[in-house]
């Protein structure tokens, strides 16, 4: 009888890392940009990225692919996330990546974002959370993506108090 074995993953290369952003914008409005109007991130951030555009499914829906245009360290990159997760209540959303740049040196990467309002405050705290696997010892952990992820969230910000 033949067995099939299922390599597990090299625990060194799966890591996690996150960041938290305060923003002034209310927890509902930012996460809607993200879960309901993504196209709208070019708009606020374009510097960062140049479009967004739905490649199957519909805005927010779990299943859906977004195929994202984008400028990462100067050089202009592409990324197809497929959303693994929709929890409005929570105000969060879960983007695998299933093509571009970024499946170059990880295996698997996912990216959550989650909203939650300031403790007797005004505003919100964004949370970039990443998951992923590297392909080999070689990739680095991703960390220079945690500053293109804060400088976006602040310029998100910006746009969503300007339409006020």
């Amino acid at each position: 009888m033949a067995e099939t074995v299922e390599a597990m993953p090299n625990p060194s290369l799966l890591g996690e890392l996150e960041v938290e952003i305060e923003i002034k914008a209310p927890a509902a409005t930012f996460y809607h940009i993200y879960a309901g109007r993504p196209h709208h991130v070019a708009k606020a951030t374009p510097r960062n990225v140049q479009s967004c555009d739905l490649h199957d499914g519909e805005w927010g829906t779990v299943g859906s692919i977004v195929f994202w245009n984008y400028v990462h360290e100067g050089q202009a990159k592409v990324a197809k996330e497929r959303i693994e997760l929709v929890e409005p209540e929570k105000k969060l959303i879960k983007f695998r990546v299933i093509e571009g740049d970024v499946m170059a040196e990880y295996k698997s990467f996912l990216i959550t974002i989650q909203v939650t309002p300031k403790e007797g405050g005004v505003g919100s705290v964004v949370k970039w959370h990443l998951e992923y696997e590297k392909i080999d010892e070689n990739v680095a952990h991703p960390e220079n993506l945690l500053p293109f992820f804060a400088e976006m969230t602040r310029e998100i910000d910006e746009h969503l108090l300007s339409e006020e």
